[in-house]
């Protein structure tokens, strides 16, 4: 082989460790990725070809090329493993299908177990206990990476729009709590079709916005600018607005240092999260993977041979959560200068509500008997309030857009 033939297939053929390096690095990145494994070839044509094979062969010959090789083919066997052993199953899809699912499915899931196996916490002892019954220290967690996502340098647009709308539901829960406390009390209903419905289940069931639903139909629906109005709505979390609208309406009131504590977590959260941005992207990812560890607590506390009443109920108060808070948010939305949409959207109940109950009767134990049932109820109006909410949404959506087309086409005619 002439000197320019030898140099050409030396270009065309590279050197074996090198070649062996790249291709162990692209399997290395398939299994990092989860990719599955596919025989990688080199593009090289010589190679292929068995180009030039003497000088192939020596270069392939080296201790070093074959180190690598029996590397490629340990990598190799385990993919092919992997993929022969660790099947998928879509958990977190099939939850999430489930409106509320990550709040709803693991709460059922504690009552479940509550119910037919009530002994098993304790029997197992340890960090397994602490799971079933530690609901107040992950809601703590929960309130503070809640508040780091809180801006407090909103818009006078988003403070205008988000304050109204605010001020528009929690109004409505301090009315419905002040009728409602002075025939109820703190007790239950204890007999008869509303057996279990309280005071404490209404207002907690009304004071609190689902913000994942109302940004989603927002997006939709509504302009991009009302999206960020919930920076402010997101203040109804937690306890602290249910504290005060019971005691506004007479019932039961909390110590001003149980008041303050209610909302010193949201407000270390805040105050973190405004502070330094990149607290809020680290703590404000914690938010969504805290709800299904405290609802299965807190579903661990509950009776599962109630539910089917509490179902029943908490249809009726979903859809009263709906058309009482609904129709004030309507009206305001409208006065502030928007369509309706932004607050038809805001007429539901958010998932962490359901933890609310416990939070008050932690802080007051005269709650506790209503506590039980209307952890349920505001559970079941999570579901209902957010089937609902989106169908009026819609409903009111097209209506806004219909009536916005017919005075554009009044006013071209005028002209």
């Amino acid at each position: 082989m002439g000197r320019g033939r030898q140099a050409r297939a030396a270009q065309m053929c590279p050197p074996a460790p090198a070649a062996c390096c790249v291709k162990l690095t692209k399997l290395i990145e398939s299994i990092n990725s989860g990719e599955s494994y596919r025989p990688l070839r080199f593009q090289n044509t010589a190679w292929k070809k068995g180009y030039s094979g003497k000088i192939c062969a020596k270069r392939r010959a080296g201790v070093h090329s074959e180190m690598i090789d029996s590397i490629i083919e340990v990598i190799k066997s385990i993919i092919i493993n992997r993929e022969a052993t660790m099947a998928q199953l879509p958990i977190k899809r099939a939850i999430e299908r489930v409106p509320g699912g990550m709040m709803i499915v693991p709460l059922l899931l504690g009552a479940v177990i509550a119910t037919f196996l009530p002994g098993m916490p304790k029997f197992f002892g340890s960090f397994t206990n602490a799971l079933f019954t530690g609901a107040l220290p992950i809601l703590a967690v929960f309130y503070v990476c809640m508040g780091s996502s809180i801006d407090i340098k909103a818009t006078p647009y988003l403070l205008k729009k988000g304050g109204a709308l605010f001020a528009a539901k929690v109004g409505s829960a301090i009315v419905v709590g002040f009728v409602l406390g002075h025939f109820l009390g703190e007790m239950p209903v204890s007999s008869g079709l509303f057996a279990g419905m309280s005071t404490l289940a209404v207002v907690a069931a009304m004071n609190d916005t689902n913000g994942g639903l109302y940004m989603a139909l927002m997006g939709q629906y509504g302009k991009s600018e009302d999206v960020g109005a919930y920076t402010i709505m997101s203040l109804e979390s937690g306890p602290f607005l249910t504290m005060v609208t019971l005691g506004v309406a007479g019932l039961s009131a909390f110590p001003w240092q149980t008041l303050v504590g209610s909302v010193l977590p949201l407000a270390a959260g805040m105050l973190l999260g405004n502070l330094d941005r990149e607290m809020r992207a680290f703590l404000g990812r914690a938010v969504p993977v805290m709800i299904p560890f405290f609802a299965l607590a807190l579903g661990a506390s509950l009776d599962l041979h109630k539910v089917w009443q509490a179902g029943l109920l908490g249809i009726g108060l979903g859809i009263a959560v709906v058309i009482v808070t609904g129709i004030p948010l309507y009206l305001t939305d409208r006065l502030t200068g928007g369509t309706g949409v932004a607050g038809v959207a805001a007429a539901n109940t958010a998932g962490n509500g359901a933890a609310v109950p416990a939070l008050i009767a932690a802080a007051n134990p005269v709650y506790a008997e209503a506590a039980k049932s209307a952890t349920l109820l505001v559970a079941a109006c999570v579901v209902v309030t957010a089937i609902v909410s989106p169908i009026l949404t819609a409903a009111v959506a097209k209506r806004a857009a219909a009536r916005t087309e017919a005075s554009d086409s009044t006013v071209g005619a005028t002209r």
